[in-house]
């Protein structure tokens, strides 16, 4: 995948355009916040996750859907359990995925960083694809961004503590910072 530092797009990769985002406030791109998600909850490949940050669950297909059905939310990115990237907001704009989020001692994280989404739960471990998915996204993301460095990757948790555990316990950390720390493998 190749970023296209002009429109902050991904080419090589799918685009699902969501229309849950706005103007960065000072153009700062220096954090990497990663995720977790599945629609219905724990349920995998369902096309949910992309019919939600464009706004179109229908609430009536899952219980849980009618509790979410509020919300407007977007990530930059998600990476689904084959190692599939799909996009929904441009890299260069806000896209609504930290919340109420805080790192080191700034609010609002969502201000200054790129959200990546991997199709998951807390309790279950995440695929061989997805690491290699991520971590060339990753790696792509350092080029044109240079002020995301490995001391500002961090999980949902890292930035709303108490409020979030995502990407959960079973994301492998060391995996991830190893292979981006040795740029000759995508392990």
């Amino acid at each position: 995948m190749q970023l296209d530092p002009t429109s902050g797009w991904c080419h090589d990769v799918r685009h699902c355009p969501s229309p849950n985002f706005n103007e960065r406030p000072h153009g700062e791109i220096s954090l990497l916040v990663i995720h977790n998600i599945s629609l219905p909850p724990g349920q995998f490949a369902t096309g949910q996750v992309q019919r939600f940050f464009q706004n179109q669950l229908d609430p009536a297909e899952h219980p849980f859907f009618e509790t979410i059905k509020a919300l407007r939310v977007s990530a930059h990115f998600l990476i689904e359990r084959d190692g599939q990237v799909t996009q929904f907001v441009s890299c260069l704009d806000r896209a609504w995925h930290a919340g109420i989020s805080s790192f080191e001692g700034r609010e609002t994280c969502n201000d200054f960083s790129i959200g990546i989404e991997l199709e998951g739960t807390d309790d279950q471990p995440f695929c061989d694809a997805q690491y290699q998915a991520l971590i060339a996204l990753t790696r792509e993301l350092q080029t044109h961004y240079g002020d995301i460095t490995l001391q500002r990757i961090c999980g949902h948790s890292d930035v709303a503590p108490g409020r979030k555990t995502d990407p959960g316990p079973h994301f492998d950390w060391t995996r991830y910072r190893s292979a981006l720390q040795h740029r000759g493998d995508n392990q």
